[in-house]
Parts: structure tokens; sequence; C-alpha cells
């Protein structure tokens, strides 16, 4: 992790200072919030919204088993104080969901996969809450438990953070005199360490070719959390293996909050929300934390106000499926509506008792609030820029992606991974006619009908101080027609497709200074292929995933998509142009802005409605080449996002050099200039 650092511009945002008192008030309205859609014997929690893939009867298990895991961390931490009787309806629902043939009983390991996820919660809080709820089961009861919790014995197949379920799962029956295989946690050590990346960092999962690049918050909210707990469980203090891991990615993760307390809206089940306080209060309990403890207490509080202001609990007290107010898009196939309560994982810190230094200290500037700064994270190849005056947080993305199955195509790009840019004040916009043609925080080339190309698998080439380098092999899909402007009528033409094309690769670049991006752009063939660059590697030509789709030769436009911006109508986002430039400008200031700093271009802004969980409309500001661009030719946009932008940012770079083969150097405003690495020497 390398950092280039300038004071804060701007207003400074007030360091938070929630006590413990208001964290146990809200666990407590959230948990009495919940309790008149339980079932009459308290096992299956029947919540109002969607209905995740795995059915109805997975979906109350759901919600019993995280909503039991919030209580627990509350219990727990007033060391068996539990005035609104929470634990007393929890062991009403065990004794009723372990009944094999009782009305209510939960789904066994066999019967629903989802399973597995929430035997690990109900493991971990009956092992928190053993004092006071185990302990007084009656003897029925808990071997009924065992057997349920059991069914994960001996399974296999895991391939990502799931290995860790049935770690504390097993270790859990472990303690309690259950079976257990030593096989199957020898196996799962050996999976982490080949999913084990570096600095803190694991992929859950690898893609299709065997690559480590699905990099989310399932770094802090699994893999840094279980280890935590499964140690809890045995009665020991977490590995030196695990601490140092967490520390290291401490020291990354805290620069993906902002200073309003908002965290990057980036990766699937971001639902979860304050789940992201996980790992940091792992951290402050395991002591494996680069924070001071009142840098820990002001970063938790910030983001715990950040979404209880913003509407992520509705009139009834329930969290919804969205990111701040409900937002059915938002979701994955599994999730449901007890899905969102995994956000209890963000309650962990009141496992720390009242005399902890983390609810005692002055609450205090954590480093990554205090300076203006764009940090480089190797491992998952993100440009992080961080302006703390106005709060917001911006990821340039030249490495992680989410492919984890092998499939026998090309699909579209996943909103939630394959997109340029990331912030906690924008999100990739979710409506089907833009996942089906992305635009937003997208570089593509356009064939001869204007269709933007899909990024598809993305290569990191260069990681060096503020600039990255990544290129991909693009595509595109041909869908059937689909009404309406934005292509989402009732045929879906999102969710399948008539044809794939093929294209060439397309090469993109950030040059990260402050707030400001460069973004570059340039495409070429494929080895073998008329045109194709003799610098280029063969890893691609000849392959038989080639011969099976028709290529798409161009000629080829550069379409840029900016940074979206939401509001509560379209008349709250007004759009302003220049020859070379469009801006979209929302009521409380906060802009979005690409520049041509290269070329002819045209301009716009692509609106549109119900796509994005910040708001009912969006609208993002694009460049296109005004024609055809030669293969090699570099484009060249600034591309900003500002809580209060001003005119000046358009003069923000001086010049871009790009003449012939060799490197690109960006020429700032202030003299400064950053050299960008092509050819061969971009693969270094």
């Amino acid at each position: 992790m390398t950092s280039l650092s300038a004071p804060v511009r701007g207003r400074e945002h007030p360091v938070p200072a929630t006590d413990r008192r208001h964290w146990l008030a809200t666990a407590d309205d959230l948990l009495l919030a919940t309790r008149p859609h339980a079932s009459p014997g308290g096992a299956l929690l029947r919540l109002p919204g969607p209905v995740s893939a795995s059915g109805a009867w997975s979906d109350g298990l759901e919600g019993y088993a995280r909503t039991f895991l919030l209580a627990a961390f509350r219990v727990r931490g007033e060391d068996g104080d539990d005035p609104h009787g929470h634990l007393e309806r929890y062991a009403a629902g065990l004794r009723s969901g372990t009944d094999p043939a009782g009305p209510e009983r939960w789904p066994r390991v066999g019967e629903r996969r989802q399973a597995v996820v929430e035997a690990a919660s109900v493991a971990v809080a009956l092992s928190e809450t053993r004092p006071w709820l185990w302990d007084r089961l009656d003897e029925g009861t808990r071997q009924r438990t065992v057997e349920w919790l059991a069914g994960i014995v001996g399974t296999s197949g895991y391939r990502n953070n799931w290995l860790w379920f049935q770690n504390v799962v097993e270790a859990f029956l472990a303690e309690v005199g259950g079976p257990w295989r030593q096989e199957d946690l020898d196996r799962n050590e050996e999976l982490q360490e080949t999913l084990y990346v570096g600095d803190g960092w694991y992929s859950d999962g690898c893609d299709h070719r065997g690559r480590l690049r699905t990099f989310d918050n399932y770094t802090g909210w699994a893999w840094h959390l279980y280890p935590l707990l499964r140690a809890r469980i045995r009665g020991h203090a977490l590995e030196p293996l695990h601490a140092g891991r967490l520390r290291e990615y401490l020291g990354q993760a805290q620069h993906l909050v902002g200073a309003t307390g908002a965290p990057v809206l980036h990766g699937r089940s971001a639902t979860y929300r304050f789940a992201v306080l996980a790992p940091f209060w792992a951290g402050a309990i395991a002591g494996a934390t680069p924070l001071e403890a009142g840098q820990t207490r002001a970063l938790a509080s910030a983001v715990l106000e950040h979404f209880t202001s913003c509407g992520a609990l509705d009139g009834r007290g329930l969290l919804s499926v969205g990111w701040h107010r409900p937002f059915p898009r938002l979701r994955q196939l599994y999730t449901g509506a007890g899905s969102p309560y995994w956000a209890s994982k963000g309650f962990l810190g009141l496992l720390l008792g009242a005399q902890h230094p983390v609810w005692c200290a002055e609450p205090a500037t954590p480093p990554a609030w205090r300076r203006e700064r764009v940090t480089l994270l190797p491992v998952p190849g993100w440009l992080v820029l961080c302006t703390p005056g106005d709060g917001t947080v911006r990821v340039l993305n030249h490495g992680s992606q989410r492919s984890l199955e092998p499939v026998p195509a090309a699909r579209a790009d996943d909103p939630f991974y394959d997109r340029q840019g990331y912030s906690n004040r924008t999100s990739p916009q979710l409506s089907p006619g833009a996942i089906a043609a992305p635009t937003d925080s997208h570089v593509a080339l356009l064939d001869e009908r204007g269709a933007p190309s899909h990024r598809g698998d993305a290569e990191p080439l260069h990681l060096s101080g503020g600039v990255a380098v990544s290129r991909s092999h693009v595509h595109w899909l041909d869908l059937p027609a689909a009404g309406g402007d934005d292509g989402e009528g009732e045929s879906g033409g999102a969710a399948v497709w008539a044809r794939l094309r093929r294209g060439p690769r397309l090469t993109t670049a950030s040059v990260a200074r402050g707030r400001f991006e460069v973004r570059l752009a340039w495409w070429d063939e494929l080895p073998g292929a008329p045109g194709a660059s003799p610098d280029a590697p063969p890893e691609l030509a000849g392959t038989d995933e080639e011969a099976l789709w028709p290529r798409c030769t161009g000629p080829f436009a550069v379409h840029v998509g900016g940074w979206p911006l939401a509001a509560g109508s379209a008349a709250g986002l007004v759009v302003e142009e220049g020859e070379d430039w469009v801006r979209v400008r929302r009521g409380d200031g906060t802009t979005s802005l690409v520049r041509a700093l290269t070329g002819p271009v045209l301009t716009g802004a692509g609106r549109r409605t119900g796509a994005d969980p910040f708001g009912p409309a969006s609208a993002t500001p694009w460049l296109r080449s005004r024609g055809h661009v030669a293969a090699h030719r570099v484009m060249a946009t600034l591309v900003v996002l500002s809580a209060a932008g001003e005119d000046r940012d358009l003069d923000a770079v001086a010049a871009v050099e790009a003449g012939g083969s060799g490197p690109v150097r960006v020429r700032w405003r202030d003299g400064h200039v950053d050299v960008v690495p092509r050819g061969r020497e971009a693969a270094r």
C-alpha cells in the first residue's frame, strides 16, 4: 500500500462519538421490530420483502439466525443482562426449529444449502450466550440442536468464505461433545491458504481460469471475522497468523470509509450495510488493529449514524433490502427479506465491555480521514482517492472482478465488480438496460450501431504510485429487442442474449491526483489478427474460445462514462455542457464531470429512472469520440466526482502527451508529470 497525500481541502467533518448505550438501544430496537414477524413457536422469522432463490422456508431460518446473532452480541456484552427477554424467545425458537416432527422445523443442510450459512450464526450465538441459554436448555433440545448442526460435518465443496461456516460449527460441536472431523478442518485450512493473496486480502474464490480476482467486503466481514469467532468458541486468543493479516487489512480498509461514515458501495451483498464494521471491531477485540481505540470508535459511530440517518430502517424499524432506503435491485439471487440482518455483525463491538478503551477513549480522527490522498492497494488493484474535506472516497478498479463458475461464453459485466470506478456517493446503475448496455463509470468501444462493449475479464498490467493500467478482451451481447428508451421493457433483455461477438483488446489507465482522474483508453487487435501489436502477448490467440464466436472488427468509436449521480427527481440533476466537457450538477452541489483532453468528441448525459439506490432519478455524463478511433490511438478524459465542483476543475490538466507508441505523459496544472507505460512496459 502506498499513499500520495496533501492537506485536507474544504471543511472538516466532526468526529462522531456515539456512546455504548446508543448502540445497545439500537440493537434492542432492531430486535423488537422483528418480533411481530416471528412464527408462533419463534423458529422462523418471516420478514416482509423479497423471497430468495432458496425459498421462504429457508428465509425464515435466515431471519431467525441473523437476528439471534445480534441478540447474542447484545446479551453477552452485558454479561447476561437481558431486560427485553431476547434469549427466551430464541430458546423457544431453538426448541421448535430443531424438532424434526414440528410444524416450524428448520431445513437441514441436505435440504437447503443455505442452512450451512445460518448454522454458523446459530453456533456462534449459542457459544456467546452459553451460560444463559445453552446450559439451561433441556437435554432433548440440546441433542436435537447438535443433530441439526452436525449435518455440516463431512460436507465439502466449499470454494470461498463458506469454509468458515463449517469451521465455526464444528468448533462449537467439539466444545459441546458433538461430532466433528479433523479432515474437514485440514481441508479448509489448505483451501484458505490457496485463496490468500497478500496484504491481508483474500480472494473470495477463484475465477474460471483459476485466478484470484474477487476482492470485496467478504474479506472483512467473513475471512477476518470468523477466525476471531472460532477462537472465542474455543476460548483462546486469535491465532497470530490471523491477527497479523487482520491488522494489515484494516490498515487498508479504513481508506474505504469516508469521513461522513459512508462506505464505498462495491461488491455483492451491499445490503448488509454496517456489517462493514465487523473487521474493525474484530481488530479491537483481538488487539490486532493499527487504529487507536478512539479512532475505531469514531469510524464505527460514523458508519452507524450514516445508515440510520439515511433511511436504512423503514417506518416499522426493519432493515430493508437496499443501501439507504429500500431498493430491491441491490439484491442477489440469494438475498431474502432476512438477509440484511447480517448487519448484526456491525454490532460485534458490544462484546467489548463498557470499560473497554474503545468505549471510554475520546473519539479521534482515523488516519485515512486526516489528509487528502491517493492510496494504492496493490492486491485488489485499486487506486483509492480520499478527500476528507467532502467525505468522498473513490475506488478506481484495475484488478477486482467476480467470475466464479465455469461459463460456456462471456456474460454481461457484473455491475458490482466490473465498472471502472466505485465510490461512497454513487452506485453502479442497476436497471436491466444499464446492465445490458453499460455506460456508467465505464470505458467501452462502440460498434457500428453504437452499442457499448462489455469489459469482460480484466488483466492488471501496472500499479505504481498514482497510476494503474489494465486491459480486457471486450465483447458485445446482441440482445432481443426490449421496450422503452432504457431497454427495460417486459422482455427483460438484460437477462438473455441471442449472440455474442468478440472484439479487440481495450487497455485503460487511471492517473490519479487529489480528486482528479485522467482516464486513458486505447485498443489493439489480438495477436494474429490484422493490425495486431507486435508487443502483444499471445495468450488469447487461437484458443478454442476464440473460434466459437464471430468477431467484431470495427471501426470503433470510444465511449467514456463518468460517475452517475442520483436525486429525488430528474429536475434535481442539471446537465451543463461545453464544447469538450459535460457536467451533471445536483442541488446539494455534488458534481460529476468529464472533459476531453484529446481529440474531438460528442458530449451528453444519460438519464435513467429506478436504476440507482441513492435516488429515483439518475444521470451520467459521457464523452464519445467524434468518429472512429484508430488502433493504438490514446483517448484521454478528465473524470471528476466532487461534493462541491468548481469551474477550475476543467483546467486541472495542462496537457496529455500521447504521440507514437511510447509512454503517455500527463502534465498537471501544478507542473507535476505522471508517466503511463504502454506496450511491453505496461505489463511489467
